[in-house]
C-alpha cells in the first residue's frame, strides 16, 4: 500500500511544482511558490508575501526528498531557502514568532535530510525563540513581537524546533508544560488557541492540536520523561472524537486556514511513526493517529479534481473539490492573517495541505510495512 501513497505523493508534488513553483522576479537560481493558481500578474511577480506558506512549501519539499532522494529536488530545496531570505528583505526573521518557527523547522529538516548547511539562520531563529520566553507576562512566547497574545501556534512549533536543535530540550519541556497547564480544555481535552491578558481565547483549531502532538511526541522520544506520552494519548483521542467526523480531519477553508489540517496530519503521522513505548495506550495512540491520516488522505484523494492528469485538492477533504478561476475575491493579508480566496482551491495553502497529507500517508504506510518495528524520531 505504501507504493500507492508514494505515487499519490509524487502526483501532488508534481501538481504544486507545475502550477506554483516559479523563479522569484525572474532571477536565475531562485524559486518560490506563487500563492494562487490560476495566478494574477501580481501573484506571478510575488507582489504579496506569505512567509509561512513558503516555509511549508519547503517542508513539503523535504518530505518528498525523504521519500525519494533526488539531486534535482535538493537543488529546489536550496533555491527555496535562498529565495525566502531574498524575498523577506534579506532577512530570516519577521515580527511573527509562529512564522519564524515554521521556517526554522523546515530549514532544520532540510539540513538533515538534504545536507543544506544553514546553521547561521538556525542559530538566529533559535535566539529569537529563546529570548521571547516571558513567563512573567503569562507566557509562553507571544504570537508576535510587542504583543501579549501567547498561543499554541507559536509555542508548539517553536518548542518542536528547540527540542530538535541547539540542545534546548529543557526550554522545549517548559513550553510543553506551559501549554498543558494553560491551554487544555478540561472538557474535551483539546488545545485552546491561546491566552491574552489572562483571558483564554477559546477557539480550537486543528493545527493547534497538531503542533502540541508534535511537541509532546518529540519530548517523549528525546527525554524519556513519562509525562509526555500520556498527553499524546489524551490528545490523539480528543482529535479523533471531536475534530475528525467520520475519521476525516475537518477543514478550515482557504487562506491561512488551508494549512491547518495538513499540519495536523503531519504531526499525527509523527505520532504514528515515532511515539515510543510498548504499552497498550502507546499502541492505541499510534494506531489511531495513523488511521486518521490514512482515512483523511483517502477522502482527499477521492474528492480531488484532476487537471491535466494531476490532482487539485479541496479545503474540506470530505467534499468534492471545486475548480478555481482567477476571478472573484482573492486571498489577502488582513491584520496578521491571510484571508481565503473566493474559491479556496485557488490558494497555495490548500494545495500544500493536500500534498502534506499525501506525504504523511506515505510515511504512515511505509512505517507500517517496515518489518523492523524500530521507531526513530529523526528522519
Amino acid at each position: 500500500m505504501d507504493q500507492v501513497w508514494a505515487n499519490r505523493a509524487v502526483s501532488a508534488e508534481a501538481a504544486v511544482a507545475g502550477r506554483h513553483l516559479k523563479r522569484l522576479w525572474a532571477l536565475p537560481g531562485t524559486q518560490l511558490g506563487v500563492v494562487a493558481w490560476p495566478p494574477t500578474r501580481r501573484d506571478r511577480w510575488f507582489g504579496g508575501w506569505h512567509y509561512w506558506w513558503q516555509a511549508h512549501l519547503l517542508d513539503c519539499l523535504v518530505d518528498a526528498q525523504l521519500r525519494d532522494p533526488q539531486p534535482e529536488r535538493r537543488t529546489r530545496i536550496r533555491r527555496q531557502i535562498r529565495s525566502h531570505r531574498l524575498r523577506n528583505n534579506g532577512s530570516w526573521t519577521n515580527s511573527y514568532y509562529d512564522d519564524m518557527a515554521w521556517l526554522a523547522l523546515a530549514i532544520e529538516r532540510a539540513s538533515r535530510v538534504a545536507d543544506v548547511d544553514r546553521h547561521r539562520a538556525l542559530n538566529k531563529l533559535m535566539d529569537e525563540f529563546v529570548k521571547a520566553w516571558v513567563p512573567e507576562d503569562g507566557g509562553g512566547i507571544p504570537w508576535r513581537k510587542q504583543d501579549q497574545f501567547f498561543n499554541a501556534p507559536a509555542n508548539g512549533p517553536a518548542g518542536i524546533f528547540l527540542a530538535r536543535y541547539g540542545d534546548r530540550l529543557r526550554r522545549a519541556q517548559q513550553m510543553a508544560d506551559w501549554i498543558d497547564a494553560t491551554l487544555i480544555d478540561p472538557q474535551t481535552h483539546l488545545v485552546f488557541d491561546g491566552i491574552k491578558a489572562g483571558s483564554l481565547i477559546r477557539a480550537q483549531y486543528t493545527y493547534c492540536q497538531g503542533v502540541v502532538l508534535g511537541l509532546e511526541t518529540e519530548l517523549a522520544a528525546r527525554t524519556g520523561d513519562e509525562r509526555h506520552a500520556p498527553r499524546v494519548h489524551r490528545l490523539v483521542a480528543a482529535v479523533d472524537q471531536h475534530m475528525a467526523p467520520s475519521g476525516v480531519l475537518q477543514g478550515a477553508g482557504g487562506g491561512d486556514g488551508g494549512l491547518f489540517a495538513g499540519i495536523t496530519a503531519r504531526y499525527l503521522a509523527l505520532v504514528a511513526t515515532a511515539l515510543p513505548g510498548e504499552s497498550a495506550e502507546d499502541a492505541a495512540a499510534r494506531e489511531t493517529a495513523g488511521d486518521l491520516v490514512l482515512s483523511s488522505a483517502q477522502a482527499a484523494w477521492d474528492n480531488r479534481q484532476t487537471v491535466e492528469g494531476l490532482p487539485l485538492f479541496g479545503p474540506f477533504w470530505d467534499r468534492p473539490a471545486e475548480l478555481p478561476t482567477a476571478l472573484g475575491k482573492q486571498a489577502e493579508f488582513v491584520e496578521g492573517a491571510v484571508t481565503a480566496s473566493e474559491v479556496a482551491e485557488r490558494d497555495l495553502s490548500v494545495q500544500l495541505s493536500g500534498w502534506m497529507l499525501m506525504e504523511a500517508a506515505y510515511a504512515v504506510s511505509a512505517a507500517a510495512g517496515d518489518d523492523s518495528n524500530e521507531r526513530t524520531i529523526d528522519e
